[in-house]
């Protein structure tokens, strides 16, 4: 014990055999003794005053340290002891340990926080007296004695004891559960015990993934996808489609489906494994989406169509197709940009543009992810992945490079529609012919200049002119004709907009209702 005011370093413990033989010896112990005091101890200090040993309570619990001699002070000495500090005196050597049958209280020196009693594992024993008694024995023991000796403060040992009984039951459930865990995890002779996914099915990897993963992504929309594979005249080839009713019709895009347009022959691979025949619903080139579906299919899981109208860059996203003829395989990636215009290449020699406003995104998508789900982690589609700018292989081979290009769902939606009505895709338009504008520097594309406008169109009843440079569509920059194109591509038409022009250095805005090209594909 290294604290100053420690209340036994005055009174060290000095073993029987070396005590003075004036020092009462401490009674027998066995469950009784402790009890009572020796007949011919001193009354301790609470004693009524004409009390004689004889006639002292046998209730009240000895001192903890039962050599300690407790003189009886009067009024005026426990005063004075009150005022005084408590003297520090420092042990004396140790002597030769005592015979084990000598005494009953040993002390080693492993002692609490508190200094009282052995510390967990000493081999030593000691007889405590009831909690209630000791409060008692304490409770007007708040001076030292001449001797010196300070008692310790009140319930202070009464918070120990209560410590040792806490640890002990600590000890003990965990002793009987580490015994328990061991046994459980242990064969009969001892060694690990084994087990095995070939006899016990509860040790297989559970299925059910967290909502808001890829993996529950996958789970939910796999179902919904296809593998296309198609042969033409002269060319065939594979690509993905999305389900769209139970009896099976299948959005794609259109270079997926083209080659077989002309008395080819298209099948459709599905997630359960059986495969049917498709033909062709409606195509439309412009927007590079069609429509097929599969004969003698009923049952089918349509996938869910979400919006791309809220879209943000940065947001999560999965891609789902069959690159390379792999089907099922998923990817993930991020939103890189929106409203990317792009003009798809798909080297089937159509003569058709085709420009859309794209969501641009690093998920993995090669040659075969075209026409399937960029979704997002709530497994709605937002958008149909369609191109990607590729690096190739030595063998020539196209291959993702980080930079994939997908329609916008809210714009497959309403061609898909038309498609599956049988009716002719229309697409909105200005009435203007464009090219790049570039800034003073040669390099810088900083709008879209007006080289003709139609008579009679949305753009001249607008009051649109020849030269007019648009820099802007609905507060979107526009900086490049293609940039036009695919932002008027994005609305339909009858729908307002608000273009933003220079003319002759000066700027100015003009509402455009947007016209109908009458689903004339020039």
């Amino acid at each position: 014990m290294t604290e100053s005011n420690d209340p036994f370093a005055a009174k060290p413990y000095v073993p029987p055999a070396d005590r003075d033989s004036s020092e009462p010896t401490p009674p027998a112990t066995d469950d009784t003794a402790v009890d009572a005091p020796a007949p011919d101890a001193p009354l301790p200090a609470h004693a009524p005053e004409g009390t004689t040993p004889e006639s002292a309570p046998t209730d009240a619990a000895p001192h903890l340290d039962q050599d300690a001699t407790i003189p009886v002070l009067s009024e005026s000495e426990r005063a004075a002891a009150e005022t005084q500090p408590t003297p520090v005196v420092a042990p004396p050597a140790p002597g030769p340990a005592p015979a084990p049958e000598d005494f009953s209280h040993r002390y080693d020196d492993h002692r609490d926080a508190d200094g009282y009693g052995p510390s967990a594992g000493s081999s030593t024993t000691q007889t405590l007296p009831p909690f209630a008694a000791t409060e008692t024995a304490y409770s007007h023991a708040d001076g030292g004695s001449g001797g010196g000796v300070a008692a310790p403060p009140r319930r202070r040992r009464g918070r120990t004891l209560a410590g040792i009984v806490a640890l002990a039951v600590l000890a003990g459930g965990a002793g009987f559960g580490g015994a328990w865990a061991y046994d459980e995890t242990q064969g009969d002779d001892g060694s690990p015990g084994v087990v095995s996914s070939l006899t016990d099915d509860s040790a297989a990897t559970q299925t059910k993934a967290p909502a808001g993963t890829v993996s529950a992504v996958a789970e939910k929309v796999l179902p919904s996808v296809v593998q296309i594979n198609v042969k033409g005249q002269t060319e065939s080839g594979s690509g993905t489609g999305i389900i769209i009713s139970s009896d099976g019709q299948i959005l794609t895009n259109n270079h997926v489906v083209e080659v077989a347009a002309d008395n080819g022959t298209i099948t459709v691979a599905f997630s359960d494994g059986t495969n049917a025949k498709a033909t062709i619903v409606g195509r439309d080139p412009k927007t590079d989406l069609a429509v097929v579906k599969a004969t003698g299919k009923t049952g089918l899981s349509p996938a869910q169509l979400g919006t791309s109208a809220d879209l943000k860059v940065g947001q999560e996203v999965v891609a789902i197709g069959s690159p390379f003829g792999l089907e099922s395989t998923v990817t993930e990636g991020i939103i890189s940009a929106l409203n990317r215009p792009v003009s798809s290449s798909d080297g089937s020699g159509s003569s058709q543009s085709t420009t859309f406003p794209a969501v641009q995104t690093d998920a993995a998508i090669n040659p075969g992810n075209s026409g399937g789900p960029l979704v997002d982690l709530n497994g709605r589609v937002i958008a149909i992945n369609s191109a990607i700018r590729s690096g190739t292989t030595t063998s020539g081979d196209a291959g993702s490079i980080g930079l994939g290009f997908a329609i916008p769902v809210d714009l497959a939606k309403n061609v898909s529609r038309q498609l599956v009505a049988g009716k002719t895709v229309e697409h909105a338009q200005i009435g203007v012919s464009v090219d790049n504008f570039l800034s003073d520097d040669g390099i810088t594309g900083v709008g879209a200049e007006v080289k003709e406008v139609v008579a009679g169109g949305a753009g001249d009843k607008a009051g649109i002119k020849k030269g007019d440079v648009i820099t802007a569509v609905n507060g979107a920059v526009v900086p490049s004709s293609e940039a036009l194109v695919a932002s008027v591509r994005g609305f339909n038409p009858g729908e307002k907009i608000t273009v933003s022009y220079t003319r002759g250095g000066k700027k100015a805005q003009a509402a455009v209702t947007l016209d109908s090209d009458e689903g004339k594909t020039s």
